[in-house]
């Protein structure tokens, strides 16, 4: 058995049970980032459990990257501490830190073929060359590459490159992985398929993985916990499922998945209060005028300006009465595209739970 698998977590879905009580595999305590005058990184706070996978979502530009570079050495806070399971690392070159780091670019040497590539970190560290051969087999074997040890970058494909870093990023058996938007540079297709692999493999190593991206359903998709960056700050920390069902602020309403964000008068007038609260597309019914509505339900007139029909689901873009609208998805069960494309134009009464409004801060 592969010793990265000794002492793992067990994981199942997005939930996570341990099976033992350490030290968080990284903390960060209020660390901040500074590049002159712009902040970077703004007073951050963060447990990151061990055995988990752990995603820094957010948009270009919001802190997420820097972070991830201040956990691996190559830049230092300005204030603040990083600990790694316990130990001070915060000015800690990163040769010291038991961490490895997987790259958008993958970062291959051309002219090694895969096993060399893999074993690399193994020959800087001058272990023995049976020794490099083994765990070298081994690797290929977890990453589902056996019989691709002789080959070169260039006679791979995305996928297959992508799993050689990952490799040679585990073969020195860190403590913690850490990935910078390792899927950016994958097709849709693959990408999606590398979602599942990569965390079926994070369950099978049991290590943590601290995964950087923008993109919210890969991170909705993979992760145990989320934390949500917007300029600098952590907007959010939580599982896939309360970051969506559960939005804090505006920002993470509006930057995970698709919701309605709903002010003022048209707020008031729905639910009778001055309130700022959201509500997802999929919450929504669209029914007839005549239509009752259920009890514990809000509900709101208005006319379907707008219909796309997406073979799964469709869209429909309604504007409301008195000024407004929201957006419905309904998943197509019984409809097919002529059957929707005829609601547009049409006067229809919209309603929800009251359960499922979530009032927001800005």
């Amino acid at each position: 058995m592969n010793t990265l698998l000794s002492g793992a977590g067990v994981h199942s879905g997005n939930c996570e049970i341990m099976t033992n009580i350490t030290a968080p595999a990284l903390q960060f305590d209020q660390v901040s980032k500074y590049f002159g005058e712009v902040r970077a990184v703004d007073q951050a706070d963060l447990d990151i459990r061990d055995g988990e996978f752990f995603s820094m979502l957010g948009p270009s530009g919001s802190g997420k990257t820097t972070c991830l570079r201040m956990i691996a050495g190559f830049e230092r806070p300005t204030s603040g501490r990083i600990l790694l399971h316990g130990q001070d690392v915060s000015s800690l070159p990163p040769y010291e830190r038991n961490v490895n780091t997987v790259f958008q670019d993958y970062a291959l040497f051309p002219h090694m073929n895969v096993e060399e590539n893999i074993a690399y970190g193994l020959m800087v560290k001058q272990v023995p060359k049976a020794e490099r051969l083994k765990r070298v087999e081994e690797m290929l074997e977890l990453v589902r590459l056996a019989g691709f040890a002789k080959r070169k970058p260039s006679q791979l494909s995305g996928g297959q490159r992508q799993r050689v870093a990952l490799a040679r990023a585990l073969i020195n058996h860190p403590k913690v992985l850490l990935l910078d938007e390792p899927l950016g540079a994958l097709d849709l297709k693959l990408r999606q398929q590398m979602q599942v692999e990569l965390k079926a493999l994070q369950q099978r190593v049991g290590i943590t993985f601290i995964f950087v991206t923008h993109d919210q359903e890969e991170a909705l998709t993979m992760s145990d916990r989320i934390a949500l960056f917007n300029l600098g700050r952590i907007e959010q920390t939580g599982t896939p499922a309360e970051i969506y069902e559960h939005p804090a602020t505006s920002f993470v309403a509006g930057f995970v998945g698709t919701s309605n964000l709903v002010t003022g008068d048209v707020a008031k007038r729905i639910t009778g209060q001055e309130i700022i609260f959201s509500i997802r597309p999929e919450k929504i019914h669209l029914a007839d005028l005549e239509a009752g509505v259920p009890q514990d339900s809000h509900s709101v007139d208005g006319v379907v300006r707008d219909v796309v029909y997406l073979g799964l689901y469709t869209r429909y873009l309604v504007e409301l009465e008195g000024g407004g609208d929201l957006v419905v998805v309904e998943q197509n069960l019984k409809t097919t595209s002529m059957d929707v494309l005829k609601v547009k134009g049409k006067k229809v009464r919209l309603h929800w739970k009251k359960e499922h409004v979530r009032e927001v801060g800005n």
